[in-house]
């Protein structure tokens, strides 16, 4: 019998917050779905308690850290029979009626492909947010919509560009026809770059507020200010950019792409990262053939006019957001 929702795992070096997920998962009011759980080659063995909590898992244990992209990408293959793939990072705590909100939302709102929850961050009482979808600047930045600001009590759905993958929902088909996440990004903006391509390929993503998940918010990679995190994150927003920036979009945007690099280059070496941003730039940048030939076929596939990604992308030339 077809399962209708799956929720895949992919966790390292994070089995105490795992812990938590799962007895948060354990407690949904909307109990029909599988779970999958991939590790990445963590330094300690599994407790036991990970597989007591759902003695029926799919788990699956890598020899080495292959990255989020393609952790989630082997996690996809194995549920590709779910009509939603569900993606949760291990250090986030979802409220009881969270997959409800989101399965009724499946239902209700057949104009979208994907959806995304409503992120608060742990350490703040609940108040304060971690992010209503993700945004994409015309320079190519991304960040998380309202992250850091006080908890909005709108619980009206709304249109976001994209949802981050520490809880969010995909409707199956359509993330298989696209080909998963990038491998080549490994971790960080690997969301944004799906979530791109998804929309060039007509899908449109929505916000669930209703649909509340508590998130500690980078538990395993050093934070969002560490050098692992500004290398991946900086080298990653310009294939983002390069790959899926439609048509004459990318040449009039190009400017205000170039001009955030450069920024950047100034502001982490600044800050006292001078090699890490470096290093991520002059790796973005000599991967750019490849990139290009990627972007070839992304392209290739988008069937909405460069009009529709205006209508989407943030444009307010003040409103900038520091990648950092």
């Amino acid at each position: 019998m077809k399962v209708r929702f799956s929720i895949l795992i992919v966790n390292w070096n994070s089995w105490e917050l795992l812990t938590l997920c799962l007895k948060a998962l354990s407690i949904q009011s909307f109990k029909e779905f599988n779970l999958f759980i991939l590790d990445n080659a963590s330094d300690t063995p599994p407790p036991n308690e990970i597989f007591s909590i759902f003695p029926n898992q799919v788990y699956v244990q890598n020899r080495y850290n292959c990255g989020f992209a393609k952790a989630n990408n082997i996690l996809i293959a194995q549920a590709k029979d779910s009509d939603w793939i569900i993606l949760l990072n291990p250090d986030t705590v979802p409220e009881p009626d969270w997959l409800e909100k989101l399965s009724t939302a499946a239902v209700k709102y057949q104009d979208y492909q994907f959806f995304a929850s409503r992120l608060l961050l742990m350490s703040t009482n609940n108040e304060i947010m971690d992010g209503d979808g993700d945004c994409y600047h015309m320079s190519g930045v991304a960040w998380r919509k309202g992250h850091g600001k006080m908890l909005k009590k709108n619980t009206s759905p709304v249109e976001v560009f994209s949802a981050c993958a520490a809880a969010a929902m995909y409707k199956t088909e359509l993330l298989l026809k696209v080909g998963g996440f990038d491998e080549d990004f490994f971790c960080y903006n690997e969301d944004t770059d799906l979530g791109f391509r998804l929309r060039l390929m007509g899908a449109k993503c929505l916000l669930v507020p209703s649909a509340v998940v508590l998130h500690f918010g980078s538990a395993t990679s050093g934070g969002q200010r560490g050098d692992f995190a500004v290398y991946h994150g900086h080298r990653n927003l310009v294939w983002t950019y390069v790959k899926n920036m439609p048509g004459i979009l990318f040449w009039v945007f190009l400017p205000f792409h170039l001009i955030l690099n450069l920024v950047s280059l100034v502001w982490f070496t600044l800050r006292g990262q001078m090699g890490v941003i470096f290093r991520a730039k002059f790796d973005a940048v000599k991967s750019i053939p490849s990139m290009w030939k990627k972007r070839r076929s992304v392209q290739q596939q988008r069937v909405i006019s460069c009009r529709e990604i205006w209508r989407v992308i943030d444009k307010k030339f003040f409103n900038l957001k520091r990648y950092d």
